[in-house]
Formats: C-alpha cells, structure tokens, sequence
C-alpha cells in the first residue's frame, strides 16, 4: 500500500512537521550520538552472566530491531521523496525525511549492538546469527493504516513500550555490558518516542477531533512489530514479559498525557478517546 490524495490532504503543514523535526534534532546533536565500535566494552560481554529467560529477550529484541529495512520501507512509501507527490507533499515528505533517515541510523546501531553482543558473548555464531536475521528480515512489514496520525500514534506506542522494556530489562540482567547497553538503547528509543509525541501532538492542535477516530483506530488494533510474521510470536513474547515485568499497555498511559497536553479543554470525542485507551490498558 501507497499514500493516497485523501492521505495527502490530511498531512500536517510543513511549517508544523519542519518544527518537530528541527526540535528533535536540536535535542539530538551528533556530539550525542555513539556508535557500535566503540560504545560497548565487548571484552566484557559474557552470555555466562544470563538466565535462559535474559538470553532469549536478547534473541527476540534483535530479531524485532534487524528488520529495520522494513519499517524504513514503510515510512519510504507513505511519504514519498520523489515525483509521485506534488510540491506541497514533497515539502513536507522530505522535511520528515530528515527525521526519518536519523532514525533509521540510530535503530540499524541498536540492531547491529544487539547483534554483536550476542557474538561477542558467546551467545552465537556470526554466520548462524546473520541467517537467522535474514529468515525473518526479508518477509514484509506493513501497517495497516490511511491517515498520516496514525504512522505517529502507532510509533509513539511502540517507542514508548521499547524503552520501557529495555528499562526494565536492564534491571535485572545479569552481564553489567548488557546493562550498558541497553541503557543507551532506552535512551534512543525515549527521544524517538518524543519526537512522535510532538507529532500526535501538533496533529490534535490542527485537525482537533478529526484525528480522534484514526487515533482510536491504531489503539484498538495495537500490535508490536512482526507479531504477525516472527515464528512463535506470542509465545516468545509472553515469555520475554516474564522476564523483565512487562506489559507494553502501558505505554497507553504516556499516550493519554499527550492527548490531555494537546488540548486546552477535551471535547467530547477527545474526551471518549481518552476514556477508550484507558480502557484498553486496564482490560490488558
């Protein structure tokens, strides 16, 4: 699936996505940035340290960060940087693309750290790792939407889950150079998640209550990446959750405090939005 001129009427103003952006890298500066070469003590990587629980979280979360291909595919797709758009589309598309190309470099490193820890370990073995990545790297990735908001509320969730997942995660690994790790992954996934607030956010001050139900729409079919391709999915994912105390609802929670920032007073239907994805977190 592709944007469509009903998707392209409904995108934010540039000025609007240029502001996010802009904010989002000026809180991101590569003197912040590191790198898989040089961030990690590897030496100190031992898989020795690790329940099997903690060893099959390190497993399932590269297997969900390598498919970075994918997900940039998705963003590559619905908005576009070439002559399929028309000029207004373009501007706003490539104003994006700034962002989107920063965070696809900084989730290929946390595919890349994830991976060379389980090398470095002990945990794998280069080539077993690389084919085990590409099984489940080259089957599609699509997401299943036809309003722009929705691209944003569903990565506000599922930045928002990731980091409190690696958060939880590292508190209770056993490999200090895992702990590390996954540190400056949380940390990542925090300023990728804020940007997508900020998003979520400008559309609800724009377009008011016509976002509602396409927001209601991403948290009432949420699932995480690959939930619907990854062999034995829900099961490894059940487990994981053991591991680490985790329940990716609970990011639902960060999404009604941005709604509740967006708007002076809720209308009604902000207001029933609210409501609905609370519900969802308790029934979870």
């Amino acid at each position: 699936m592709s944007a469509t001129p009903d998707f392209a009427a409904t995108l934010l103003p540039a000025d609007e996505i240029t502001a996010a952006v802009d904010g989002f890298l000026a809180a991101s500066p590569a003197t912040r940035s590191w790198d898989v070469e040089t961030g990690v003590d590897w030496d100190d990587a031992d898989a020795g340290l690790l329940t099997e629980g903690q060893r099959s979280a390190v497993q399932f979360v590269t297997l969900i960060e390598d498919h970075l291909p994918g997900y940039f595919d998705v963003y590559h797709r619905w908005f576009p940087v070439d002559d399929s758009v028309d000029l207004p589309v373009f501007e706003h598309n490539r104003e994006l693309y700034h962002f989107t190309v920063r965070w696809a470099v900084e989730e290929d490193t946390h595919a890349r750290a994830l991976a060379r820890y389980q090398l470095a370990s002990g945990m794998a073995e280069r080539s077993a790792l690389r084919t085990e990545l590409a099984i489940e790297g080259r089957k599609p990735f699509d997401l299943p939407y036809a309003h722009p908001v929705q691209f944003f509320a569903y990565a506000l969730v599922q930045e928002k889950a990731t980091q409190m997942y690696y958060q939880q995660l590292r508190e209770v690994v056993g490999d200090p150079a895992l702990a590390g790790l996954l540190t400056r992954l949380s940390r990542d996934e925090a300023r990728h998640f804020s940007f997508m607030a900020e998003v979520v956010t400008r559309y609800l001050r724009v377009h008011g209550d016509a976002v509602v139900d396409p927001i209601r729409d991403v948290v009432a079919g949420f699932r995480m990446p690959l939930s619907d391709t990854l062999r034995g999915y829900w099961r490894w994912a059940l487990k994981i959750a053991d591991v680490a105390d985790y329940d990716h609802t609970a990011a639902y929670e960060h999404l009604i405090k941005v709604i509740d920032r967006a708007v002076d007073a809720r209308s009604d239907r902000v207001g029933e939005l609210v409501d609905f994805v609370g519900q969802c977190r308790a029934l979870r």
